[in-house]
């Protein structure tokens, strides 16, 4: 059996991806844009061993398996393949020829993580975040570009860049919020600062963010200084749990509550309506699973293990019912699905252009870890396996004044 023949069995011969195995054999349209290399018995141990999504990244991590061209124009051609019914007289003519390499599985990337401790504990969460935002700030300036900005961005029109969207996301935010020169504002999962610095300069609010990753901290108070803004507001380094501060007038969550925990919902909305004034607002912004039957933890998952250790995405309804629950009365909720996949095209596009410049900075293995992460996220917004939704709320006062205005007044 050849390694072609497997592919075969499963796509037939006229996907428009070239693939060509280490045994000589190809299959797929040769002369594709996209070309998908099966370079060592090491891949096929890997994937065979774990048949799964780790078998595959663990697999492409180590560079067993390449492709040539553009990775997400690969997966969309591979996704969107008719998958054939396999019988099983050719299962079991695969599984033979193939089972001695079960006996050969491959060392586990060092890039995959395992943390250990309760999960959402605050020393665990620390850990899932350092392994992730404490990678390089170069290199994430390398990706993300100059706003640093590592959440979704809004797309005024289809011809905007990246940078213009960004500026874009935080002013909806802000308008959304509907902040005003004086207030105070408390931002949940900072990143680098984006929120409170946009906030700070443009709205002349008083801001506090909170990061658990050190660099991030360290970078966004750094800008804060030098842009004359740190007498007015500030970036921690720190848990937003141990916030002392309260009575802000607004809330922000960009990002933040894919770490969370479902289960952890009823504190953290709670803890989050503890620090709002009453007609207070809270803008909670993240991803979310399209589909309420699948499973909202994927522990062997590619995402789970190299990316957002620890990461959970529920469906946009248990969001809204927990914030309910936690008495924020949700005021309008918005789906920005296809400018988080534009925003995962941009971001893809940056390491393209600066990758051995990234290389240097993170090592080649790091670097194809995010190519690949980049590319499958990029997809999952593209075919809608997963959305970002924005839910705005308040903290309605017991007499029933949101403070809220009889219609939405930031616009698009």
């Amino acid at each position: 059996v050849k390694i072609a023949d497997i592919f075969e069995l499963v796509l037939g011969d006229d996907v428009d991806v070239e693939v060509v195995a280490y045994d000589g054999s190809k299959t797929g349209r040769m002369g594709s844009d996209v070309r998908l290399e099966i370079r060592s018995p090491q891949a096929m141990a890997a994937i065979i061993t774990s048949p799964d999504q780790l078998g595959v990244a663990r697999a492409f991590v180590n560079g067993d398996i390449e492709v040539e061209g553009d990775i997400f124009t690969g997966m969309e051609r591979l996704g969107g393949a008719q998958f054939r019914s396999v019988s099983l007289a050719d299962k079991a003519r695969v599984a033979k020829e193939f089972a001695p390499l079960l006996l050969k599985r491959p060392p586990i990337p060092p890039e995959e993580v395992r943390l250990s401790g309760r999960r959402h504990g605050k020393s665990r969460d620390a850990e899932a975040i350092s392994h992730h935002y404490d990678v390089s700030n170069d290199f994430y300036r390398l990706v993300l570009g100059p706003s640093m900005a590592y959440t979704c961005a809004v797309y005024p029109n289809a011809d905007a860049t990246l940078e213009q969207a960004q500026e874009e996301k935080f002013d909806l935010v802000c308008r959304k919020l509907d902040l005003q020169p004086g207030m105070r504002l408390l931002d949940v999962g900072c990143g680098w600062g984006g929120m409170v610095r946009h906030a700070t300069e443009h709205y002349g609010v008083k801001a506090i963010g909170v990061t658990l990753s050190e660099q991030q901290a360290q970078w966004g108070q750094r800008v804060l200084e030098e842009q004359g803004l740190a007498g007015q507001s500030e970036v921690r380094f720190g848990d937003y749990r141990d916030i002392p501060e309260a009575g802000f007038d607004r809330v922000s969550s960009i990002g933040l509550t894919e770490h969370i925990g479902k289960k952890n919902y009823p504190s953290y909305f709670g803890f989050l309506r503890s620090k709002l004034r009453e007609e207070g607002r809270l803008l909670n912004h993240s991803i979310t699973r399209s589909d309420t039957g699948d499973r909202t933890l994927t522990r062997r998952g590619f995402i789970n293990r190299y990316i957002f250790p620890d990461g959970e995405l529920t469906h946009v309804g248990v969001l809204v019912d927990q914030m309910e629950r936690a008495q924020l009365e949700v005021q309008h909720e918005e789906n920005l699905r296809a400018h988080y996949a534009m925003t995962l095209r941009d971001w893809g596009q940056n390491l393209t252009d600066n990758w051995d410049e990234a290389v240097a900075e993170v090592g080649l293995r790091k670097a194809r870890v995010w190519r690949l992460y980049l590319a499958a996220s990029r997809w999952g917004f593209a075919v809608n396996r997963i959305q970002l939704h924005q839910v705005l709320s308040t903290r309605t006062s017991a007499d029933g004044d949101s403070g809220m205005p009889l219609r939405p007044t930031w616009g698009s």
